[in-house]
């Protein structure tokens, strides 16, 4: 490395956030960006560690150890030590089609098994990642790069969330004439509609990566549904190949006593509804303003409702969380390069205790049903604490405890609980064989579906997961229908 003992000279340092106060008044992005002197600084702590662990992209325990992309962590670290920010790019986009995305929204698994972690705080990977594909698009060096020879082959890619634009995009660039087809009024998928905008800025910069892919030759249709307004045997027979990128997005619902009650919603739709008002200019259509809200869940998606609702001018916000609190450091159980399972508080929940005074996650509690008021609307949430018992098989299951129940004021509740897998109606359509929990059976590593020439990435195939496991399912169907179409492949 360039700076040998910059990890034992400097110290982790992130960029300020905006101020909680400024930032729920708006929709901006709350990252505010890091010099490149410290930019530099930081890169300096990587550590010439032998074996990094940070883009193994190993599955440990479950859960993602490692870059699953298998981004040249050190390597760009360094050079942008260096200054050497053009490199760092080139470097950065070998094996990561939108490093601006995953450096906002994915929750580094790569920081969690960087090696300089096992004594100190990790090197500040995904910032730096964030901040060369910034400085990329600042400089002008991210153009669009058309492909200079076309093969003649078509290929049909259905979803343009995070697997189905990088399917796009290295399927496009190995010369085949590519449509993506959505059925939203807008490309993007999760991108677009899952993630809010305080987040990941959707005109400035996601509909950037759209606009040079559109500018390469992807061809974008929205607004389409396949399987509704085009049959799906007419996408067989129009295309050479299919990529199916549809997601997950069957959502897991709470069947307690009340669940009819009006202003309980999916999560997705609170927060599809609310970008989609945000960039058509309308008020939101599921409103939080001078409510309390119960969020049930305690991912990524229930921590987005927790601020999105915010953002409204809630009145009160809780957020239910089924687990146990997890401990301040690693357990004895989840030893590095795991993901660190430790406390903290994301955005949201650091919104809401600055606004409200602490942090809104009610832990190992329960909603046992929801209360209605004279009008057929929802108007408190009835919860009840759970300890996490052994059933003598290895499998922990979560024990109600009578004596516990609570009554919680609520006039809007947010169900995010996760997926289940992907619609059934265009799998059906097209006759593809399903794996016991409904995703597409497709093997890992070749894609392949039941129907010649249709293959499937991402969440559609392996169920709810990361960004970063999207691009990575992206990345590898893009190389095996190449493969398909054309005996052989180049791509990575």
């Amino acid at each position: 490395m360039g700076k040998a003992t910059g990890f034992l000279e400097f110290t982790r340092e992130l960029p300020a956030d905006r101020p909680v106060g400024e930032r729920i008044c708006d929709w901006l992005e709350f990252h505010q960006r890091m010099p490149q002197e410290q930019l530099r600084t930081q890169g300096a702590r990587c550590m010439d560690c032998g074996t990094p662990f940070c883009h193994t992209g190993l599955l440990l325990n479950g859960m993602a150890s490692g870059c699953p992309i298998y981004n040249l962590i050190p390597e760009w670290n360094d050079l942008v030590y260096r200054n050497l920010w053009r490199q760092a790019l080139d470097r950065l986009h070998r094996t990561n089609n939108f490093p601006e995305f995953t450096g906002r929204v994915c929750p580094a698994p790569c920081e969690g098994s960087c090696v300089l972690g096992v004594i100190d705080p990790p090197v500040t990977i995904k910032n730096i990642e964030a901040s060369i594909a910034e400085r990329g698009w600042d400089e002008g060096w991210i153009v669009p790069e058309p492909p200079q020879l076309r093969t003649g082959k078509t290929v049909a890619v259905v979803g343009s969330g995070p697997a189905g634009l990088c399917a796009a995009a290295q399927l496009n660039r190995a010369g085949h004439a590519v449509t993506v087809f959505e059925r939203a009024d807008r490309p993007g998928g999760l991108l677009m509609y899952g993630i809010p905008n305080m987040k990941l800025d959707k005109e400035r910069v996601v509909m950037r990566r759209i606009e040079q892919m559109q500018a390469e030759g992807v061809n974008f249709v929205c607004n389409l549904e396949i399987g509704a307004a085009y049959a799906a045997e007419k996408l067989l027979a129009d295309f050479d190949a299919v990529v199916l990128t549809t997601g997950a997005g069957r959502a897991r619902d709470l069947t307690v006593e009340g669940r009819g009650l009006q202003g309980i919603h999916f999560a997705m739709e609170f927060l599809t509804g609310n970008t989609k008002a945000l960039l058509d200019g309308d008020g939101a259509v599921i409103s939080a303003k001078d409510k309390d809200v119960i969020v049930i869940g305690g991912g990524d998606t229930g921590t987005d409702c927790v601020a999105t609702s915010l953002r409204h001018g809630c009145r009160s916000i809780r957020q239910l969380e089924i687990l146990p609190k997890p401990p301040v450091e690693r357990a004895a159980g989840n030893p590095w390069p795991e993901w660190p399972q430790v406390y903290s508080m994301d955005y949201g929940q650091e919104e809401a205790a600055v606004i409200f005074g602490q942090d809104p996650r009610l832990y190992q509690t329960s909603a046992l049903s929801f209360e209605g008021d004279a009008s057929g609307s929802v108007a408190s949430v009835r919860t009840i604490e759970v300890e996490w018992q052994g059933d003598g098989k290895g499998q922990l299951t979560p024990k109600q405890q009578p004596g516990t129940e609570q009554t919680h004021p609520a006039q809007l509740v947010l169900l995010a609980m996760g997926f289940l897998g992907p619609e059934q109606q265009l799998l059906d359509a097209l006759g593809l064989e399903r794996n016991r929990n409904s995703t597409i059976a497709a093997e890992y590593g070749r894609y392949h579906t039941s129907v010649p020439g249709v293959f499937a990435a991402g969440d559609c195939r392996r169920g709810q997961s990361l960004v970063v496991w999207a691009f990575h399912e992206g990345r590898g169907a893009a190389r095996e229908c190449d493969r398909y179409l054309m005996g052989e492949t180049d791509l990575p």
